[in-house]
């Protein structure tokens, strides 16, 4: 088990996983995923063109590596992770895009930057926001990471866009102005500080100077007689760490190859034997600025280690849920798509019975086509003109022929009712219409509630397409029994109802009626008089009155038997038939999502393996000093 003896170790390899798995503080296509990159605390390297940037990292590092040359020579973010090893073991270099291969020669490691970055930017001279990797391992140097990024600049040289000064301002910020980043602002001691590209950007990110180092390189380059006193302590530009002096190589021990520890000695015995920096030279060179970063970087670290393991469980949980919503991988076999495809109907199955059963809003809209929609419609019926006076006279009068009726038009009768409940079909078809309308509603409802489905466009549309195919079959069943309940209404009359109305005759059979009490004889009626004809109206709209109640409550029982009970338990039959003679292509197709959300599931399960990633190093860690 790790110890917290070195946490930047850790956070090393929380870095490179950031990296494979791309997070690594750009604004690439996954920025809108949370960034742990952002929260690892990091020592970023600033500095404008001719700077001195690239010797100082030599310098810490104690070789040469880094490319060189006039104009941008860092176009990508290199993120230079230091190892120390014991002494007298070999010194190596590690590139992440190549982990396979031992870089002992480092004029090969710069060959292979330099390749790295025309391989994301071509020649052109372009700028790209995604790093470097570069591990490397020496008994000479300090645990530490520092991420190198491309000289700050104000003119586009040949072959560069005319944006490529704040493209590159933009880039840096990125990193330096996130809280947990320590910030290396590179400065030249012959130029007036003021002027610094590097304190500059510094200011503005970090105006208190709490995350700023400065260090100022070249001073064995200043004019004689000059000194840069006033800023190694702090009077020309004060900030809350000491400034830190360096002595690169110069260009012809460069170009002489000399040991990079022979010119750590000869910048020690610069500082020591000059009568202005002898009194600083304990805390000037790139030793001290080696090991006093890495110092800083480790408190820093250890100070941000709760806040970053709250982050990552905090983060786990949501990229979970999200993917908990956005659903796992698909099986790859015929065999695991179509069980996936059975539980997603099952699921909209539940979600659309429970729309019915009210357990979710919408079934009650049945019900209102019963008590409201069907009564409404039976009232509006045309009655009034049916049972007019004229239309009676006509019916009754046609249906006697040549031989007028003796006492009784029961032809008459039965061809006024007949075509009076000829009228209820209009109600009962539109109850079975009514219904389905809403059983079409709550299938598409329950498709767009069943979030499961909502990754599979092609499956929710022929899910669909088979759901309203049983719909229409169960309409029409409908259609047949609610009109055959008519039917039946016309083709048996209720013989009782008729018998117990009054008679138009006294039982002696006088050919007069009899009055209310039964005691005698009243006024003669003419059979052939309009009152004759409204007794007839009147008895049948009692009969059609009687027929509507009866059907006011069977045509529900009819609609919800061939419609509804139906659509609960087989709506789904004709897809499952469907589905079954699928092959394995067939499903593959059924099951073709939406390639935005195949991207983003993409997207969030290498950010979570991420996260997991980086709780298991944390865990790994003993934090018992």
């Amino acid at each position: 088990m790790a110890t917290m003896e070195n946490v930047i170790v850790l956070v090393n390899r929380i870095q490179r996983a950031c990296t494979v798995l791309g997070d690594h503080g750009g604004d690439g296509a996954a920025a809108s995923l949370p960034a742990l990159w952002e929260a690892l605390p990091s020592v970023a390297v600033v500095g404008g063109q001719s700077s001195g940037k690239s010797s100082v990292l030599e310098s810490i590092v104690g070789r040469d590596f880094l490319p060189r040359g006039s104009g941008i020579v860092t176009r990508r973010p290199l993120v230079l992770q230091l190892h120390k090893t014991e002494v007298g073991e070999q010194e190596y270099a590690e590139f992440l895009h190549a982990p396979r291969r031992r870089f002992t020669d480092f004029a090969l490691v710069r060959m292979e930057i330099e390749d790295e970055t025309d391989r994301l930017t071509g020649r052109s001279k372009q700028i790209s926001p995604v790093p470097i990797h570069l591990s490397i391992y020496s008994p000479n140097v300090v645990n530490l990471t520092l991420i190198d990024l491309p000289g700050l600049t104000k003119v586009a040289t040949e072959g560069q866009p005319e944006s490529i000064a704040q493209d590159i301002e933009n880039m840096v910020r990125l990193y330096v102005e996130k809280p947990n980043c320590i910030i290396l602002a590179i400065s030249p001691a012959n130029q007036d500080i003021a002027t610094s590209d590097a304190i500059k950007l510094a200011r503005d990110v970090d105006p208190s100077g709490e995350r700023t180092f400065g260090v100022l390189t070249k001073l064995d380059l200043m004019d004689k007689g000059t000194d840069a006193l006033d800023v190694l302590e702090g009077r020309a530009y004060k900030l809350q760490h000491p400034w830190v002096g360096i002595v690169n190589r110069s260009q012809a021990d460069i170009n002489r190859n000399v040991d990079m520890i022979i010119a750590r000695e000869k910048e020690q015995e610069f500082f020591h034997s000059s009568p202005e920096y002898a009194h600083l030279a304990s805390r000037m060179g790139s030793e001290y600025l080696a090991k006093l970063l890495s110092q800083q970087l480790e408190a820093v670290i250890r100070a941000r280690i709760p806040s970053i393991t709250s982050l990552i469980n905090k983060t786990i949980d949501e990229l979970e849920s999200e993917m908990d919503h956005l659903g796992r991988p698909i099986g790859s076999d015929a065999g695991a798509q179509l069980y996936l495809v059975l539980e997603l109907c099952r699921a909209f199955d539940k979600i659309f019975k429970e729309h019915l059963d009210g357990r979710r809003p919408g079934g009650d809209r049945i019900y209102w086509v019963f008590d409201n929609q069907l009564p409404a419609a039976l009232r509006k019926l045309p009655f009034d003109r049916h049972l007019s006076l004229p239309n009676v006279k006509r019916i009754v009068s046609q249906a006697d022929g040549y031989q007028p009726h003796l006492i009784a038009p029961e032809q008459g009768y039965r061809r006024l009712i007949e075509s009076g409940l000829s009228y209820f079909r209009g109600p009962a078809e539109a109850s079975v219409d009514a219904v389905h309308n809403v059983l079409k509603e709550l299938v598409r409802k329950s498709i767009g509630e069943t979030e499961e489905l909502r990754r599979f466009p092609t499956l929710q549309a022929e899910l669909a397409a088979a759901c309203n195919k049983a719909l229409e079959s169960f309409r029409q069943e409908g259609r047949k029994t609610t009109v055959r309940l008519v039917d039946m209404e016309s083709a048996y009359l209720t013989v009782d109802f008729f018998r117990k109305l009054p008679q138009e005759v006294d039982r002696a059979g006088t050919g007069y009626p009899v009055d209310n009490a039964g005691t005698g004889p009243s006024t003669p009626v003419d059979r052939y008089s309009d009152a004759h004809f409204r007794r007839i109206a009147s008895n049948v709209s009692s009969y059609i009155g009687m027929v509507s109640d009866t059907l006011k409550n069977t045509i529900p029982k009819a609609v919800v038997h061939c419609q509804v009970r139906e659509a609960k338990r087989s709506l789904l039959n004709y897809f499952y038939i469907q589905v079954g003679s699928k092959d394995a292509k067939q499903l593959a197709l059924l099951l073709d999502e939406d390639p935005a959300l195949m991207g983003r599931r993409q997207q969030c399960f290498k950010r979570l393996e991420l996260y997991k990633s980086a709780r298991d190093e944390i865990d790994a860690v003993s934090w018992s000093r």
